[in-house]
């Protein structure tokens, strides 16, 4: 070690742990304030709860119960109630994958809380109408917990927030409701979701997980944690602040890279060229990034990169790349919805009473999420014109649809019914239409749209 450095060595967890002890390189100078191990992490067995159960919360409960006594919170009855059933509507994990978590159990009752050592928040951070951070969840959950904390508890966040969040926002909150001294009577750590709704390629332990505490002790004990369900691996941030930021430009950065080629759709639309064969000829050059156009929604990329600029505005920056991108893809269920019009009109077909069919309306493929997706934009677009819009997706749930929209999704489209039909979602179950499949379901005088480039540019009438 460099400068005479002192290695310190201790227990963390308990002894039927994967892991037993944690190696600190530290500087003689450092060593008069680092402070111990709390006694607790070392002689009583970690107790984890996972607070919030969705795509992010679910998944990790798993893995965690298969080596620790694991709680699965949620406020949710009814999710509970599905889950202690071993059913999870969200499809993202199965019975089995449930049943061999031997170590879990879920609860809806905070009561139940009053042993665990070690919170991890998976609560969902959305926006409200106005494009802002809407820490409503975060706030309740944080609220929750601060009550339940016992002297040298940690809290682990995972929800996406802004640089700065955790410290800022949830630590006063954990302070006051708990009475107890942030780094000395409870600690925390943030280590960002990264899952992948739908991508069953990539589940959580094959992903590489980013782990930051707010002690170099804690920093340790989260990141060996974290690396005893991860097989990919950890990378452990030397801040909070610096994992609370990766998150949210992980995302920016995509949601930027759609935007561009959204941009050039538009563009090489106008100009009379196909998008997709001009990707195919860039892409045989090595660094060419390969993305595609499409309508961003979801709860990650069409939301994170407002976290980043609200708090970029607190601090007196205005960023422009950033939000002219988000401009760009929040419009382009407009822009779809104005293509297929003109392209109506150009069939001299009448849009008022006209019969519209939209394959899908989840956010992504192979995905039951339905927030955030822009096909509800296309949906209520197409509504105000006058036209009669089914909607048909196999993955989505039609009650919570029906809930959170106000949409039926209809169960299967008729043949020769529609005036125009457009391809949104491309679920496994679309994969195998043809052209000539989707235009039976097309009047003899009928506009066939898409925007996932299932077809070939010949095929269709128009797309992306």
């Amino acid at each position: 070690m460099d400068g005479g450095a002192l290695a310190l060595r201790f227990h963390c967890i308990h002894p039927g742990s994967p892991f037993r002890f944690v190696t600190l390189a530290v500087h003689p100078m450092c060593e008069a304030t680092m402070s111990k191990p709390p006694a607790r992490w070392r002689n009583v067995d970690t107790k984890v709860c996972v607070v919030g159960l969705g795509y992010v919360g679910l998944p990790l409960a798993i893995e965690f119960g298969k080596r620790f006594e694991t709680t699965g919170f949620d406020m949710n009855s009814k999710r509970i109630r599905q889950l202690q059933d071993k059913i999870d509507v969200t499809g993202e994990v199965s019975a089995e994958d449930i049943k061999g978590s031997r170590q879990l159990r879920f609860t809806d009752d905070s009561e139940a809380l009053s042993a665990v050592t070690l919170f991890i928040v998976t609560v969902p951070t959305p926006i409200d109408d106005s494009k802002r951070p809407d820490l409503g969840p975060l706030i309740s959950a944080s609220t929750t917990i601060g009550k339940l904390l016992e002297q040298d508890c940690i809290v682990v966040y995972e929800s996406t927030v802004y640089p700065g969040a955790t410290e800022e926002v949830c630590v006063p909150i954990l302070e006051h409701e708990s009475g107890l001294t942030f780094n000395e009577g409870f600690f925390v750590g943030y280590s960002p979701e990264r899952i992948n709704p739908g991508d069953s390629g990539h589940r959580l332990p094959d992903i590489t997980k980013v782990t930051s505490g707010s002690t170099p002790e804690v920093a340790a004990f989260v990141d060996e944690l974290y690396g005893s369900i991860i097989t990919a691996g950890t990378h452990r941030a030397p801040s909070i602040k610096v994992a609370e930021a990766a998150k949210v430009i992980e995302n920016t950065q995509r949601d930027l890279n759609i935007a561009l080629v959204n941009e050039l759709a538009v563009i090489f639309n106008k100009l009379g060229i196909d998008t997709q064969a001009v990707l195919e000829a860039a892409e045989t050059k090595w660094n060419f990034l390969s993305f595609r156009p499409g309508l961003v929604g979801g709860h990650c990329i069409g939301v994170d990169p407002y976290y980043l600029t609200h708090k970029a505005e607190q601090i007196g920056y205005f960023p422009q790349v950033i939000l002219a991108g988000r401009r760009i893809n929040d419009g382009m269920s407009e822009y779809v919805f104005k293509e297929v019009v003109r392209l109506m009109i150009m069939n001299r077909i009448h849009i008022v009473d006209s019969n519209v069919l939209i394959l899908g309306l989840a956010f992504k493929e192979n995905c039951s999420d339905i927030r955030n997706t822009r096909v509800v934009d296309i949906v209520r677009l197409m509504e105000s014109y006058g036209a009669n819009v089914d909607v048909h997706d196999p993955v989505v749930n039609a009650g919570e649809v029906e809930a959170a929209h106000g949409i039926s999704v209809i169960d299967k489209p008729g043949e020769q019914q529609y005036d125009a039909i457009i391809l949104t979602v491309l679920h496994d179950a679309f994969t195998g239409l043809t052209a000539g499949d989707l235009r039976a379901l097309g009047k003899p005088n009928h506009v066939l749209y898409e925007v996932k480039h299932l077809l070939g540019a010949e095929e269709v009438d128009g797309r992306l």
